[in-house]
């Protein structure tokens, strides 16, 4: 059994059409503990809409079961790496099992925020200069090239997971050794002063903008899943020309690196006004404190109506036989 792909969305009207579906969440990355949120949100969503759909946590559980139990498709709510990283979209491949979102390509490119920049730049899309910093040697010329504060971060991890804000000179060694514990490829930016916005994408077309407030340093993980003093502004409050252009950046980014089907793309604004691409998400969040369903809302689209489309997605890619 194998995956023929298509370009095409496919609109589902009848809860049937979709078979029996297996929500992912949970998993083994250090973001745990948000995919079960997500993936406890998004399967109590599709189950108010009469979807046949059951719970799949593959830290317990081999991905064969999904063959084995009769699994028609794969609603994809893990995040991290080995759920957003391609690993999961190649096994999912090989098990001939439709899938939620961007593929293997689009998902192991949006989950290397060093590749993604890189792909951007190479299109036009504005992003800011960085440092990779191989090991503490690079660190004094870190500083000399970007200057001071910076922001420290490992390439591929999620929800602001081991990123650092450096303002003084003897406090990067510690942040390049906070990021190097998760993965080695550790990347070093200038710190952006403005504002921060989000842009979610469905289905090929852009959501609209959010605008992002933290009194924490920045938009780390407990501003994005626990506190409760975030602000989020939805409209963002951006002249129309700058929302479509910040629409635009987004579908191009997505576009550059192959994602497909939903996600995400984070911005920072500096005081002239030009954004700066920072990373994509190709399985953002889906808890109560989450981006996506927030945009989603300001075009009167319910949560159950966004997590109903987010499945539709599964259905560019169809089973055939080997």
């Amino acid at each position: 059994m194998r995956l023929r792909h298509s370009t095409n969305t496919r609109h589902v009207s009848d809860a049937r059409e979709f078979g029996r579906v297996a929500v992912l969440l949970g998993g083994t990355s250090s973001e745990r503990e948000i995919s079960l949120k997500s993936g406890t949100a998004c399967l109590a969503a599709l189950l108010k809409r009469n979807v046949d759909a059951h719970a799949f946590d593959p830290r317990d559980k081999p991905l064969n079961e999904l063959v084995t139990r009769k699994f028609d498709r794969v609603f994809i709510a893990l995040h991290g790496p080995g759920g957003e990283d391609g690993t999961l979209q190649g096994a999912l491949e090989f098990l001939g099992m439709p899938y939620t979102g961007s593929g293997v390509m689009g998902s192991a490119i949006g989950m290397d925020k060093l590749r993604t920049k890189r792909l951007a730049q190479s299109v036009g899309i504005p992003t800011t200069d960085y440092m990779v910093l191989r090991g503490p040697a690079d660190l004094d010329n870190c500083i000399e090239r970007l200057g001071l504060p910076m922001i420290v971060k490992p390439a591929t991890q999620g929800s602001s997971v081991g990123m650092t804000k450096v303002e003084k000179a003897d406090q990067l060694l510690g942040a390049y050794q906070a990021a190097a514990l998760l993965e080695p490829n550790v990347f070093a930016e200038p710190w952006i002063t403005g504002g921060e916005y989000t842009v979610a994408v469905l289905q090929g077309r852009a959501l609209p903008s959010i605008r992002i407030e933290t009194p924490a340093t920045f938009y780390d993980y407990q501003a994005k899943y626990f506190r409760n003093d975030t602000k989020y502004f939805c409209p963002s409050g951006l002249s129309t020309e700058a929302e479509k252009h910040l629409a635009s950046l987004a579908l191009s980014t997505f576009g550059a690196v192959g994602a497909e089907g939903w996600g995400r793309a984070d911005f920072m604004m500096d005081k002239t006004g030009r954004a700066f691409l920072l990373e994509i998400n190709t399985v953002p969040g889906m808890t109560d404190h989450s981006l996506v369903p927030m945009a989603a809302r300001a075009l009167e689209i319910s949560f159950e109506q966004l997590v109903w489309q987010v499945l539709e997605t599964s259905f560019s890619r169809t089973r055939i036989d080997a």
